[in-house]
């Protein structure tokens, strides 16, 4: 059974479901097309009366959403219910602002008129990640279906629940059938949905691997993907930041959603001057983090969302340690029920250990000591990822220079890589290609679309 909700805070089996036959596909892919017939032909104001209640919706339920996440993937309860506010922020935002977005754009051509449309292109297909359950569907269906799109979505196999309440939240805000559907299907299947001529564009939010194929198969039949990758952000301290405030943002950076989170940072690189300080400070931090149940106010460490995540992440460490990292801190699975494990720090992380180039997703941080900040972005840089990263420093102008050498699609100053509605967000390099939110994700499948009026005499 390929969809299963399982507690990682005990283990327990929650629920099961069936994955579609080939028949329901068929059935759900040919309401979509239906749907985006009438759909399209909707007004900005009409389609936003149903995003924005859906927005409303999340907001008067906020808990009822929030559980289930915390249940099925191990989120502290606060980070759930923030996650759900988000989630409904975005949808709001492209509720007010997509029709200015998307607004026909008047060109001055040297003789006649000229204007760019944005039109839909159809139906529209994401395969979305487990670890923000709502946040990554919202940012693929909010955008999308304000710009005349449908969308069919394959969420984790780890969180049925969380995808399940997530379409029927659109149908309880009044969307017509097929304009937002849950797919519960195998590998195979999603296959089958690329090839599907019905299905226009195709986006996945993962890891390298799946997008290898994902993007191959979207290429194979000549429809546009975006991809959103993984991460190895850099968390780069400069000899005058504000020691005790940056520290609180690092562990904001390593531990929000337990480190599983493709922006958290990853490689601390700090130059000599702060290095022992920092991680004497980060180190205490780390140590003083409470591991419990998720749903608990008081817990500060929640599990990983599987098993499976947990026996990587150990895995991971080992491989790092047997190839000469020193082991700071943690490096184990805590000692008591669920996918638990202890805050780790490594250091000592040469080129040639493959830590060096891994991602590690969840509570490891990766310690970098730098001579200056040149060293620190050559550091930075040598990475075959290239998502977000950051740069704490006293000199805003300075940090500013800094980030304009950093390769990747964000770098934040004074501020941990984060996400809001009106940021753009993607990467370069192994992190993927396309940007959501903002006013660039709206953008990604339109057809813009030339309407070119010229004198009827006028010359070839």
């Amino acid at each position: 059974m390929s969809y299963q909700s399982i507690n990682p805070y005990n283990g327990e089996l929650v629920k099961s479901f069936e994955e579609h036959t080939d028949q329901q596909l068929e059935t759900a892919i040919a309401a979509a097309q239906t749907c985006f017939h009438s759909w399209k032909n909707l007004s900005f104001r009409e389609r936003a009366v149903i995003v924005t209640k859906a927005a409303d919706i999340m907001r008067d339920r906020v808990d009822d959403f929030a559980r289930p996440v915390t249940l099925e993937m191990g989120k502290l309860f606060a980070e759930s219910v923030g996650e759900v506010m988000l989630s409904a922020d975005i949808l709001d935002y492209y509720a007010k602002h997509a029709e200015r977005f998307l607004e026909p754009e008047f060109l001055d051509p040297a003789s006649g008129e000229a204007v760019i449309e944005s039109s839909p292109l159809g139906v529209l297909f994401g395969v979305q990640p487990w670890n923000f359950p709502y946040y990554q569907l919202a940012r693929f269906a909010g955008p999308n279906l304000m710009a005349g799109n449908v969308v069919l979505v394959k969420h984790s196999g780890t969180v049925p629940q969380c995808a399940i309440a997530f379409e029927q939240l659109w149908l309880e805000a009044g969307a017509p059938a097929g304009a937002y559907t849950n797919l519960l299907i195998s590998h195979d299947q999603v296959l089958t949905v690329i090839d599907d001529s019905r299905v226009r564009g195709v986006a996945l939010t993962g890891g390298v691997a799946a997008a290898k194929g994902v993007a191959e198969r979207a290429g194979r039949n000549v429809k546009k993907s975006t991809m959103e990758l993984g991460g190895s952000d850099a968390f780069i301290v400069l000899e005058d930041a504000d020691l005790d405030k940056t520290l609180t943002w690092a562990m904001w950076a390593k531990m929000n959603n337990m480190g599983q989170c493709c922006i958290a940072g990853k490689r601390f690189i700090i130059v000599e001057e702060l290095a022992d300080p920092f991680l004497s400070k980060f180190k205490a931090a780390m140590e003083s983090l409470t591991p419990g149940d998720p749903m608990d106010k008081n817990t500060t460490l929640g599990p990983l969302s599987t098993e499976t995540a947990l026996i990587q992440l150990l895995k991971q460490v080992d491989g790092a340690v047997a190839h000469g990292a020193t082991l700071v801190l943690g490096g184990k699975r805590v000692d008591r029920p669920g996918a638990f494990m202890e805050p780790t720090i490594l250091t000592d992380i040469a080129p040639d250990n493959p830590a060096y180039r891994e991602e590690f997703f969840g509570p490891v941080a990766l310690f970098f000591r730098v001579k200056d900040e040149d060293a620190a972005i050559a550091l930075a840089n040598d990475s075959d990822y290239g998502l977000g990263g950051s740069v704490f420093t006293q000199d805003i102008e300075r940090g500013k220079r800094i980030a304009s050498r950093i390769e990747t699609g964000m770098v934040f100053i004074n501020h941990p890589t984060w996400t809001a509605s009106d940021l753009p967000f993607g990467g370069i390099k192994n992190s993927g290609y396309g940007r959501e939110l903002s006013s660039h994700g709206i953008q990604e499948f339109v057809n813009k679309k030339l309407v070119r009026v010229a004198p009827i005499d006028a010359p070839a």
